[in-house]
């Protein structure tokens, strides 16, 4: 597990709308990273910080003939991020069909809600809410009338069977509360997970068995409480380790068996060992933690979380060339600003998705993939689209579209309307023209229009707010239900041997942050089968102690503290365990 941890915060909040800045040429905390390529500084006009515009970044624009941004890439971020809910989930009704369905938006957004077997049927379509341009009024006022009138689709969910409480999932069975998760069986909380099987409370994982409470690991099976790993198996407490087998509390080992705080051991006092640490209850998991904690700080860490990258720049990059300032970014070239992405390449500020088939010359938008191209300030648009420019959940192959929602294999369209191509080639440029003189284009959706209070979306995480500030920035707000902050009606077994299946009936009270939660009977017989002690926090605060173990998306200018080469790491200065450029680091595993 990381040691010391760097929460995602703001480190300031200045005139109500100022967050502080990442990769600033004029960074404004002493060591941030400053870019290489020289450029021009322009002021953000959302907080007023500096950022540069490169050589580079004018190219990208001139290409996709869009303007220069007048907000920095945090605030655009930012901008895009309040446009996420992945994690809060409501139960409301459908209103085409009156079912009960689980739905990303609560009973009071301003829009219909289709469950998405109804939504992706034919028994509707999104060209019947067509309306004219009306040049006498803004792009923005109009785009929000038809985004209000055109049903949303309840979640992004797609090919699951038995996961209802999914979001952002697909292909999936047999799930319980994951999110942003393709490919997994029987997996229960945990966001980003692909392709694992009887997983549960895990973050980042691709291709893992029966692991717990297990972060950026791949390829490992009955792994516990361990982070940045791959191939390891049968193990506790692992940091950065690869195909090891029988391991409690190691850092940076490679290809070993029975080792316990990384000193080697025959195997029958391996086992003698293991009997005699107690791990049965909350309480000894938790020394366990900070044992272990002050055991990796003594260790070096690699510079960057990935490998195979060329020419790039931010952290948690695997087999990328010439990405800056990208994160938790897989199989991309000539890509910045872009974050939870792959098979991207060209693309410019983009959040989320890619896909196999991926997205190219793509700029301002968020959760689109799955072979799309040229698409701009845009909103969920997947699935072969084309040419799509400030639309909203179009998908199946659409092309030339401009201030759409909702549109399935259309072509040619402009607020819903159907144009011939020759008139909408004529009418386009017309909008744009009149969005210029507005001052509005070329820029994302403003943050007033998001379907989302501040709070039920990933910029929290990213960049949490108490209520006041987010109020003050302009953000909507949502306060949590009382009815959700009861008493417990019994208290947690302190061994897993204590609980029996009537704790199924209870209601328990989080410890964290007072929320009711319960468990499942999938979830128990797991902790049975681990031999675990049950939680007592609620799954999201679990998941916000679990992203807290990961670096938060801030570069800083360092020297290896080994050869003093420079480079350039999420590790922030403060940070007291050794930071190795890859050469070092990789002279240093064991």
């Amino acid at each position: 597990m990381q040691v010391v941890l760097v929460p995602h915060r703001l480190s300031k909040y200045l005139d109500k709308t100022n967050f502080s800045r990442r990769n600033l040429k004029a960074p404004a905390q002493p060591g941030a990273f400053a870019c290489a390529t020289i450029g021009t500084m322009k002021s953000c006009l959302r907080c007023h910080q500096s950022f540069e515009i490169t050589d580079s970044d004018r190219s990208f624009y001139s290409e996709l003939d869009v303007p220069e941004p007048t907000q920095c890439p945090q605030c655009r971020e930012i901008r895009r991020l309040i446009w996420r809910n992945e994690r809060t989930l409501y139960k409301r009704k459908c209103d085409a069909t009156g079912k009960e369905i689980i739905s990303v938006f609560h009973n009071d957004a301003p829009f219909p809600v289709y469950d998405n077997e109804y939504w992706y049927g034919d028994g509707w379509s999104a060209l019947e809410y067509g309306r004219a341009y009306d040049f006498s009024r803004p792009f923005f006022e109009q785009f929000q009338e038809l985004m209000h009138a055109v049903p949303q689709l309840s979640r992004s969910a797609i090919n699951n069977q038995n996961c209802n409480y999914v979001n952002q999932c697909g292909w999936c069975k047999d799930c319980y509360l994951i999110f942003e998760a393709d490919g997994n069986r029987s997996c229960m909380y945990g966001n980003n997970i692909y392709d694992s099987n009887d997983c549960m409370d895990c973050l980042h994982i691709t291709k893992c068995e029966l692991s717990y409470e297990c972060i950026d690991c791949r390829n490992c099976f009955n792994l516990k409480f361990s982070q940045d790993c791959k191939s390891c198996s049968d193990s506790w407490f692992l940091k950065n380790c690869i195909n090891c087998t029988n391991c409690f509390g190691c850092v940076n080992l490679r290809n070993k068996q029975y080792y316990i705080m990384n000193k080697p051991y025959s195997k029958e006092e391996y086992e003698n060992i293991m009997a005699k640490i107690p791990r049965a209850t909350i309480q000894d998991i938790e020394k366990l933690r900070l044992q272990f904690a002050e055991h990796v700080k003594t260790f070096p860490q690699k510079y960057i979380h990935g490998v195979q990258n060329e020419d790039s720049s931010g952290d948690y990059l695997n087999n990328t060339q010439r990405c800056t300032d990208c994160y938790d970014v897989f199989d991309s070239q000539d890509c910045r600003y872009v974050f939870n992405s792959r098979n991207c390449k060209m693309v410019h500020d983009m959040t989320v998705f890619g896909a196999a088939q991926g997205a190219q010359f793509c700029y301002e938008v968020h959760e689109i993939g799955d072979s799309v191209q040229k698409i701009k300030f845009s909103d969920q648009i997947w699935g072969g689209c084309a040419e799509i420019t400030y639309s909203k959940l179009c998908m199946q192959s659409s092309k030339n579209l401009f201030g759409c929602v909702g549109l399935k294999k259309a072509q040619y369209c402009i607020l819903n309307k159907q144009y011939t191509k020759d008139e909408w080639e004529a009418l386009v440029p017309q909008i744009i023209e009149a969005m210029k003189n507005e001052g509005t284009w070329g820029e994302f959706f403003p943050h007033t229009m998001s379907p989302f209070a501040y709070n039920e979306t990933v910029a929290q995480e990213y960049y949490p707010l108490e209520k006041e500030a987010a109020v003050a920035a302009g953000y909507g707000w949502r306060d949590p239900d009382a009815q959700e902050f009861r008493p417990a009606t019994a208290e947690l077994p302190k061994t897993i041997q204590e609980a029996n299946d009537a704790i199924l009936n209870e209601v328990f009270k989080c410890t964290e942050c007072g929320k009711n939660y319960r468990l499942i009977a999938a979830e128990l017989s797991f902790y049975k089968r681990a031999a675990l002690p049950v939680p007592e926090r609620c799954h999201n605060c679990r998941h916000r102690h679990r992203q807290s173990f990961r670096n938060p998306r801030t570069l800083y200018a360092r020297a290896c503290d080994k050869c003093s080469t420079a480079i350039q790491t999420t590790y922030a200065p403060s940070r007291l365990e050794p930071i190795y450029c890859e050469k070092c680091y990789l002279e240093a595993v064991d």
